[in-house]
């Protein structure tokens, strides 16, 4: 598969790329460059080899999900301008 100015410039408008002419002439051989490699890489068997998400092994290190509520309520409140029955006092907004 290889692509011509004409469908770069469509491309490019579905793009919305404003691109110069100069620009396209010298994007059609990259773009059949890259074309070629995605050709290249799709004679490659791949039959029986399992997708990957990385090249190396990588094993997630999780913590226990435990339900903590890290008993720094106090801490926290000590900083709040009004707190009053162990939450945040905010001054009511009615209209």
């Amino acid at each position: 598969m290889s692509v011509d100015t004409t469908q770069v410039r469509h491309i490019a408008k579905l793009a919305r790329i404003a691109m110069s002419d100069e620009a396209i002439e010298a994007l059609v051989p990259e773009l059949n460059q890259i074309l070629g490699w995605v050709e290249q890489l799709s004679a490659v068997d791949t039959e029986g080899v399992e997708p990957l998400t990385a090249v190396i092994e990588q094993k997630l290190r999780l913590r226990d999900d435990v339900i903590d509520d890290g008993n720094v309520r106090d801490k926290v409140l000590a900083n709040a301008p009004d707190a009053q029955h162990g939450f945040f006092a905010v001054p009511k907004v009615i209209e």
